[in-house]
C-alpha cells in the first residue's frame, strides 16, 4: 500500500505542469482533435467564399493559383479556371447572378510574384458561370479584395486609396460596368488609413464595411454610403481588426483579431502571427467574441472567415505562421449553430 502511494505521489511530482494553453499545446496541431462544431472540408485552399444556397464553396488554390468550387455535401471538388491560360489570381468571389468576380493580373513573374497582387497589375475580371469561356475584363485596377453585393449586381473596390462603387451590367451578353463613382476618399479623412473594402453590409447594404489598415493597428470601419459618413465599430487602439464575412443581418461581422495576443501590433509584425477569429458587434460598442482558438496552437491562426447567407455556418482557413497575409492550407466548416449549442451546454 505504501508503495502504491509512493507511486502516486512521484507521478504527481513528475507530471510536467504548463502554464497557459500554448504551453499545454506545443507540439499539437488544431486540427488533430477540432470542436464538434468544426470540420475541415479541403486539404488546401484559401479566401472561401459561400454559394447563394450554401452548398457550395469558392476559393483559390493559392495566391496567383486557380479558382475550385467544393460541394460541401459530398467534398467534390470541382476546377473554375482550368478551360483557359492565365496567370494567376488573388481573388474569387460569387456575383448575385452566380458569376463569378476574379481579381488577377495579366502577367505573372514567378521571380518577382508579389507584383501581380499589387493594385496597378491586379485587374477585375468576370467569369461566366456556366464556363462557356474565359474572363471578361472589366477595365479596372483593384488594390487587395472588392467587395460583393449578395443581393444585386453592385460591386466596391479600392483604387488609389478611393472606394468606387459601380453596377455589373451584361451588354450582348458581355459584362460591363455601369454607373462608376467614388464614394469615399481616404485622403479626405480626418486621419491616415489605407482602406480595403470588404463587405456591403446586409440587410439593406446602404453601408461599405471595410478596413482601414495603419490607423490605430488596423480597424473596422463602415462608409455610409449615402452620406459619405465613416464609423469607427472597432475603435480598439493598437490592436490589429480586420473586417472579413458579415452576418445577414447586419448586425456583426467576423474579424481577424489579435486581441488575445497584441505582440504583432506592438513589433510592427502585420503578418498576422497571432490571428484568431473574432464576432464584433457592429452597433458601435465594440463588444467582440472570440470564437476560434487556433493561436493557442503555437504557429497556427484562424483567418479569412465568410458568413453564408443563411448566417448557420461560416467558413474559414487555417494557416501558419510565417505564411503570407491571405496565405490558407486549407478550408474548413464551422456550424455556428452548434456553437452556441455548445457554449451555452458549457456555461450550464
Amino acid at each position: 500500500m505504501r508503495n502504491i502511494f509512493l507511486i502516486m505521489v512521484l507521478s504527481v511530482v513528475l507530471t510536467p505542469m504548463c502554464f497557459g494553453k500554448s504551453q499545454c499545446n506545443q507540439g499539437k496541431s488544431p486540427l488533430d482533435d477540432p470542436p464538434p462544431y468544426i470540420r475541415q472540408v479541403t486539404q488546401f485552399g484559401q479566401r472561401a467564399d459561400f454559394s447563394h444556397d450554401g452548398k457550395r464553396l469558392l476559393f483559390i488554390e493559392k495566391t496567383f493559383g486557380d479558382v475550385y468550387e467544393v460541394e460541401l455535401a459530398t467534398g467534390i471538388i470541382r476546377p473554375m479556371t482550368h478551360h483557359y491560360y492565365h496567370e494567376g489570381y488573388t481573388r474569387a468571389l460569387y456575383l448575385a447572378n452566380g458569376d463569378i468576380l476574379l481579381s488577377g493580373a495579366r502577367e505573372f513573374d514567378a521571380e518577382n510574384p508579389t507584383a501581380s497582387r499589387r493594385e496597378e497589375n491586379a485587374e477585375l475580371w468576370v467569369l461566366k458561370k456556366d464556363l462557356s469561356g474565359p474572363p471578361v475584363a472589366l477595365g479596372e485596377h483593384c488594390s487587395e479584395g472588392p467587395a460583393v453585393s449578395r443581393k444585386n449586381m453592385r460591386i466596391a473596390w479600392t483604387q488609389q486609396q478611393k472606394i468606387l462603387m459601380a453596377d455589373v451590367v451584361y451588354e450582348n451578353d458581355v459584362p460591363k460596368l455601369f454607373n462608376k463613382k467614388t464614394v469615399m476618399d481616404a485622403r479626405e479623412l480626418p486621419f491616415e488609413c489605407w482602406p480595403e473594402t470588404q463587405n456591403f453590409r446586409p440587410p439593406d447594404e446602404k453601408e461599405i464595411i471595410f478596413s482601414a489598415y495603419g490607423y490605430q493597428g488596423s480597424e473596422v470601419m463602415g462608409l455610409n454610403i449615402e452620406t459619405g459618413e465613416v464609423v469607427n465599430y472597432s475603435n480598439a487602439p493598437d490592436q490589429y481588426d480586420e473586417p472579413e464575412g458579415i452576418f445577414p443581418d447586419g448586425k456583426y461581422t467576423l474579424t481577424e483579431c489579435n486581441a488575445h495576443n497584441v505582440l504583432g501590433v506592438e513589433y510592427g509584425e502585420f503578418s498576422g502571427i497571432y490571428l484568431d477569429i473574432y464576432k464584433l458587434a457592429l452597433d458601435g460598442s465594440g463588444k467582440t467574441e472570440r470564437i476560434t482558438r487556433f493561436n493557442d496552437y503555437p504557429g497556427y491562426k484562424a483567418t479569412n472567415p465568410v458568413v453564408s447567407d443563411d448566417g448557420r455556418y461560416l467558413a474559414f482557413q487555417y494557416a501558419k505562421k510565417g505564411d503570407k497575409a491571405g496565405v490558407g492550407r486549407g478550408l474548413l466548416i464551422f456550424d455556428l449553430e452548434m456553437y452556441e449549442k455548445t457554449k451555452h451546454s458549457a456555461g450550464r
